[in-house]
């Protein structure tokens, strides 16, 4: 069962990851677009941010492979000047897991920046804090909950992930096997010890994540 413990830690590292870099992607989605109310755009950009959550992963795999091939545009730019290759690579792996997981944080970071009273904004200019200041101290703390239990599922999310992170990084046994990549080889390879173990290893570490998810999710109001 070594291997187990391989895919596992290899899907929590590339979770971690994919979360890290939706924390200030998704945040700074999700707060543009709760304060640009006038943007003429604004609900097409969320749709377009949003089809990462309904677009079968193939589809984004084969997206991620046109753009990030060796053939693809920043693929081709990023190997030929900075010799950087990102397909079958972890580091694929965590675009891929990112990517379909940033919805999740974009949508919860929004709903968050909404919630936050505005009137306590206005106070916090008043009182002279710049936009820095007044994101970090006031706007971000009133919409913790909100943000932390989004990142807790896109973190579930993307350890979960299979079909674009396939695509992109592969299935190579300790560098780009991730979890749910080993269950359908060990299926596939008809070995029903190992996906046993395997499944109810990811189901257990998704259970947790999803309770601590739920308790940081704001309380609704009593009506």
């Amino acid at each position: 069962m070594d291997s187990a413990w391989i895919a596992l830690a290899l899907s929590l590292k590339v979770a971690g990851w994919a979360t890290a870099v939706n924390l200030l992607l998704g945040t700074s989605a999700g707060y543009g677009l709760a304060r640009w109310r006038r943007f003429p755009g604004r609900e097409l950009l969320d749709a377009l941010l949003t089809l990462p959550m309904v677009l079968p992963p193939t589809v984004l795999g084969y997206y991620l492979l046109v753009l990030l091939g060796r053939r693809g545009p920043i693929g081709h730019w990023l190997d030929t000047n900075l010799g950087i290759q990102l397909v079958f690579t972890w580091q694929g792996a965590v675009i891929a897991a990112a990517l379909v997981s940033f919805p999740l944080v974009m949508k919860s970071a929004r709903a968050g920046f909404e919630g936050v009273d505005a009137q306590l904004e206005q106070v916090g200019r008043v009182l002279g804090l710049g936009p820095w200041a007044l994101f970090f101290r006031v706007s971000l703390p009133l919409a913790r909950r909100s943000l932390m239990a989004g990142l807790l599922l896109a973190f579930a999310r993307a350890l979960g992930e299979f079909g674009a992170t396939l695509m992109l990084a592969g299935s190579i046994p300790g560098q780009t096997q991730t979890l749910s990549i080993a269950i359908y080889e060990a299926v596939q390879a008809g070995q029903d010890e190992s996906a046993n173990f395997l499944v109810a290893l990811s189901s257990i570490v998704c259970v947790v994540v999803l309770l601590v998810a739920g308790r940081l999710m704001p309380a609704r109001s009593p009506t």
